[in-house]
């Protein structure tokens, strides 16, 4: 079945519907967050704007040419590579998701810059998360950490 959508680099432009797909995917988890920690996890348009300076954001964009999910990531050191800000819009979860299209572009894009290891963190709530990165071959490594007042867990795929 063709794909319905198509995953490429965001650019500054990108930055506004950045935040939207952030906060269409996390909007129902709000109240489970800290000011402060649904902030960082929703990045307005403005800290959109430096992610993707800073860092490789991919977006999926439908065949209407609207942004409908994102995912950022950058190289931490020689072997490893982080993920972060990864979100689909509601509509688009659970089905075949451009999440993993835009997490398989990462992982390519990972091993092009010869990362050996992915590692990522979510939140204890975000249990369908969990579930989909362990589907994906990520595994909780023992680390937990505090993020703004939540529960924290890492995960990391060998590449």
């Amino acid at each position: 079945m063709p794909k319905d959508f198509t995953i490429r680099l965001a650019t500054i432009k990108d930055a506004k519907a950045v935040h939207e797909v952030l906060l269409a995917a996390f909007e129902e988890y709000r109240c489970f967050y800290s000011p402060e920690g649904f902030a960082d996890t929703v990045l307005s348009e403005e800290k959109a704007k430096d992610r993707i300076k800073e860092t490789k954001v991919y977006v999926a964009v439908d065949q209407h040419r609207k942004i409908i999910g994102t995912i950022g990531w950058q190289k931490l050191n020689e072997n490893e590579g982080h993920i972060r800000g990864m979100g689909v819009i509601p509509s688009q979860q659970g089905r075949d998701s451009p999440a993993t299209s835009l997490l398989r572009q990462v992982e390519r894009a990972a091993q092009l810059e010869s990362c050996k290891i992915l590692t990522l963190d979510t939140t204890e709530i975000l249990k369908r998360a969990q579930n989909f990165y362990e589907k994906n071959g990520f595994q909780k490594t023992g680390k937990i950490g505090d993020f703004f007042g939540s529960i924290i867990y890492e995960f990391a795929k060998i590449l």
